[in-house]
């Protein structure tokens, strides 16, 4: 699969150009909305593959759609589970290494290795030489992959039972185990794909934003729960990064000569990119509830008081909500973008910063109710 370039990144001359066409904005707007992120797992039978594949979706393992868990080998051919809220995330379960018969080559040749972005080997032991093989041949090929040391929270729980026990002492002995194994191969990590927020899982993420291409990586950050506050202020940042791509699309259109088009494209630009925050930080009733459960704090819901969360939540968000967010000035501005006088560089202007505050300042708004959220349930100092 070919890198593209950082699709982020827009000429700073589009606003002025005279030929910024409606084709070129509904190019970028596809780019900014449907970067696709493949995701391999596989491993050792009952090494955890549907686990991870469920957590990474932010989904419990009797939720529908759930990848289905059992200690017996589930997958037979590859299988493909959509993200629920970014469906450009596919997370892909292969099936597992652990036959006496397997060929590491012929593998990966028949689960059409350029089809997935990098590959997640999993294991709740010792890692065996099939996965090692496997390792082998995909690095051949110039992929990634990463060795992930499953369900260490079982690990630590039978090893509390002894009097000496040390939890760090138990961690080390497991890495070093995995290290000499795999011969001392430096993407090891040991996960608890129900306690995300704890041993290696965030080291894992911060491993992949380094060495994924920039728009696979903030494809990344945006799909992943909110596991603890370091992550919900990654995604604030990502969300930012996107809000003058955005505005720079809305000032496109206004030059557009097509009468009225800026008003119903500023709107769809607003109301797409508040929903697809409001999704990615967790603040959709689904979410709520089962954070509620895990933290047991059944008055989540109490702490989404912002009129823009509650309007998005309903389905109902309206100009008033949007006029709401910000200044007056910035509104004004706004509202004399929507003005469908065609070919006026004036009127791109205005559509442009009063697009980028409004987005901003909503923005904001969300990003303080998840904060809120994350403090009520007492999450605020996970890292």
């Amino acid at each position: 699969m070919q890198d593209t370039e950082h699709l982020y990144e827009v000429p700073c001359d589009l606003l002025t150009s005279t030929e910024c066409e409606t084709e070129q904005v509904k190019e970028q707007l596809k780019h900014l909305n449907n970067v696709t992120l493949h995701i391999a797992v596989t491993g050792s039978t009952g090494g955890g593959k549907s686990s991870f594949i469920n957590a990474m979706r932010g989904l419990q393992p009797d939720d529908v759609n759930a990848a289905p868990t059992g200690v017996t080998e589930m997958t037979m051919t590859p299988t493909v589970y959509t993200h629920p809220t970014m469906p450009n995330i596919k997370l892909w379960d292969l099936p597992g290494t652990g036959s006496p018969k397997f060929k590491a080559k012929k593998y990966l040749k028949e689960v059409n290795l350029e089809a997935f972005d990098f590959f997640i080997i999993i294991s709740s032991e010792r890692f065996k030489e099939n996965d090692i093989m496997l390792a082998k041949a995909i690095k051949e090929k110039k992929r990634l992959f990463y060795f992930l040391r499953s369900k260490i929270d079982n690990d630590i729980q039978a090893e509390s039972q002894r009097k000496d026990f040390d939890e760090q002492k138990v961690l080390s002995h497991i890495r070093e185990d995995c290290h000499r194994n795999l011969k001392d191969n430096p993407n090891v990590f040991l996960i608890s794909s129900f306690e995300l927020h704890k041993y290696d899982f965030q080291a894992l993420i911060d491993t992949l934003e380094k060495q994924l291409p920039a728009h696979k990586r903030d494809a990344l950050v945006l799909s992943l729960p909110i596991y603890s506050s370091r992550i919900l202020e990654k995604k604030i940042e990502t969300f930012f990064k996107q809000t003058w791509p955005a505005a720079v699309a809305s000032g496109c259109i206004a030059v557009a000569p097509v009468p009225g088009l800026s008003i119903a494209c500023n709107a769809g630009i607003l109301l797409g990119f508040f929903t697809k925050c409001y999704y990615a930080f967790g603040l959709d009733d689904e979410s709520i509830d089962k954070l509620s459960v895990r933290v047991n704090n059944p008055s989540l819901k109490s702490v989404r008081s912002s009129p823009l969360v509650v309007a998005i939540g309903q389905k109902k968000l309206s100009n008033k909500e949007l006029s709401a967010l910000t200044s007056k000035e910035a509104a004004v501005k706004f509202a004399w973008s929507m003005v469908p006088v065609v070919g006026s560089k004036i009127t791109a202007d205005m559509s442009y910063s009063g697009t980028l505050n409004l987005l901003r300042a909503g923005l904001q708004d969300l990003a303080d109710t998840a904060r809120e959220v994350l403090k009520a349930a007492g999450l605020t100092d996970v890292y």
